[in-house]
């Protein structure tokens, strides 16, 4: 096969010896910047397919009462990245024998389209490069392949020359390799995940925000439907950037006590609707269990996370068992701390060695497509070595799975952590101006779903599509209430030094951060004490953020 940069990855070959549509086909394609290749034969096409194509464009006729076999025996022979798109041009002709004959082709050769005569040669062009789009995706992704089947094979050969180093002065040298290999992955998709966070999380703002405004202003039944479907659908995107940043410790966490037992209790109803009646949820604590210091939203998703994975393991209902227990005095890299150990465990089928040693990888998953992301253990993974803690699997086939997380124990006192957390602040806006921000975005989409969201709130808007514009408009003298900025920016200034900036300046003025991807500026936001909404954010949250900043600077 050709590579995806070869000229050859454009060429479609052209199957028709009846009549003219060989020759003008091959005329169109070319006008669209594709190589067209006109096969003589069945036989000429199927030996043109082993020398590298995007696509094939055959006439039925050409197919009609011919013994298939090498064709078919080609595609099924494919290697797993390839799928070859065939586009077939049928006549209008609506005999049952054909129809039949048609219906069992397109099953034997797989990814196959079909025109109608006559057909319109935009229909013909549009058809053949949205196949050989496909196919180039394909060749990527063969070459992702064998890029990662070379790092492997370099990878190995420095594994083995560290080993026959290592293996007269270290007794136990393969669980350290197997450690260290493992850490090095995690943290090489670490780096590829919390890297495209800023900008997914910048389209979900637009979808989320656009949704939210849209129904404001469209109430009826059936639009109000599709809107919740598309603002489900956002959410979950959202949901699957914030556990790609967990497992890649690129999202900064809220660390809070948090009472295991009474938390878990108050998920109690959520988890027993979500794992349906064939599973039975028991919880065991020790009356005396520590709070421990995490995430409160993170933790619920690990939770959620653990015992979906528990509930698909055991297809015939099965019992799930939450267990809480204080852990004093417990060594970490040459440090002694108090944890709590959390366990997960289920009474479902169990993993195999194998797949248990890759079972926190991203991605990874032994479900059916569409049933699972691979993420849930990721996830846990990366919330407990961010909260400070560790995780681990002990699962054996048949006998169950039980996840075990070890989380730091609150530093708080007991009564701090046992109180009912209640916020009554009032979250309605009272119809008077609420005062004139300047909006900071160079992404035209996000602002005007940000423009739109802040004078929904009853804010006047100045915007600024960068941090030195901003601070001009702010020089030329119009009264500004308060600052909301994106924080990766174009330009020499971020949005974190434009709010360092605005501190030295107008100390008084009052900066809201918002950023896809604020853990990447993490220490730079703590260090400078400053507040942070994370995209995607709702109106509710913006409304709330943007009072309690200006409520500081009152007060």
């Amino acid at each position: 096969m050709t590579d995806p940069g070869d000229p050859a990855g454009r060429v479609v070959l052209i199957l028709a010896p009846v009549g003219r549509d060989g020759q003008v086909s091959a005329e169109l394609l070319a006008k669209a910047g594709l190589a067209p290749h006109v096969c003589i034969g069945l036989d000429a096409l199927i030996e043109a397919l082993s020398a590298g194509a995007a696509a094939a464009f055959i006439a039925e006729e050409a197919l009609f009462g011919r013994d298939l076999g090498a064709l078919e025996r080609w595609i099924a022979a494919q290697p797993a990245w390839s799928d070859l798109p065939i586009v077939i041009l049928t006549s209008h002709r609506q005999d049952p024998r054909i129809a039949a004959w048609r219906q069992k082709l397109v099953v034997s050769l797989g990814n196959v389209s079909l025109l109608e005569r006559p057909v319109h040669p935009i229909t013909l062009t549009s058809a053949l490069l949205s196949a050989s789009r496909a196919r180039l995706r394909q060749y990527e992704v063969r070459a992702l392949l064998e890029a990662r089947e070379r790092g492997t094979e370099q990878l190995q050969l420095k594994v083995d020359e560290a080993t026959a180093e290592l293996r007269e002065q270290l007794s136990n040298r393969a669980r350290i390799e197997d450690a260290l290999r493992q850490a090095q992955k995690m943290e090489a998709i670490g780096q590829l995940t919390g890297g495209v966070a800023h900008d997914f999380n910048n389209l979900l703002m637009v979808i989320i925000a656009g949704l939210e405004m849209i129904e404001r202003h469209r109430q009826s039944d059936r639009f109000g439907g599709f809107v919740e479907a598309m603002r489900t659908a956002a959410q979950r995107g959202a949901s699957l950037t914030r556990q790609l940043l967990a497992f890649a410790r690129r999202q900064p966490l809220k660390p809070e006590p948090v009472d295991l037992p009474r938390h878990i209790g108050e998920m109690r109803d959520l988890l027993d609707r979500s794992l349906g009646g064939t599973i039975r949820l028991l919880t065991e604590f020790t009356p005396d269990l520590w709070a421990v210091q995490v995430d409160r939203s993170e933790l619920e998703l690990a939770l959620l996370n653990l015992a979906f994975n528990a509930r698909d393991a055991m297809p015939s209902g099965g019992t799930i068992t939450v267990r809480g227990e204080n852990l004093p005095h417990q060594e970490r890299e040459g440090v002694y701390a108090d944890y709590v150990r959390l366990i997960v465990a289920d009474t479902g089928t169990g993993m195999p060695p194998e797949v248990a040693a890759r079972a926190f990888e991203p991605f990874f998953t032994t479900k059916e497509i569409g049933k699972g992301s691979g993420l849930g253990l990721a996830h846990a993974y990366g919330f407990a070595r961010e909260s400070g803690g560790m995780v681990r699997i002990e699962s054996q086939v048949g006998q169950g799975t039980r996840i075990v997380l070890t989380l730091p124990r609150s530093p708080a006192p007991e009564a701090d952590w046992r109180r009912t957390r209640l916020d009554t602040r009032p979250l309605i806006h009272t119809g008077r101006p609420a005062g004139k921000v300047l909006l900071v975005e160079d992404d035209d989409e996000v602002a005007r779903m940000s423009r739109e969201m802040l004078e929904q709130l009853g804010y006047e808007v100045v915007r600024s599509a960068n941090a030195s514009d901003a601070l001009g408009v702010i020089a030329a003298g119009p009264q500004i209430d308060i600052v909301f900025s994106d924080i990766m920016m174009p330009g020499a200034m971020d949005g974190v030094a434009l709010a360092r900036e605005l501190k030295v300046r107008l100390p008084q003025l009052p900066v809201v951060l918002t950023s896809g991807h604020p853990g990447a500026f993490g220490h730079e936001i703590e260090h400078n004490g400053l507040q942070v909404l994370p995209k995607p954010y709702r109106l509710d949250e913006l409304r709330v953020t943007l009072a309690e900043a200006l409520e500081r600077r009152v007060t």
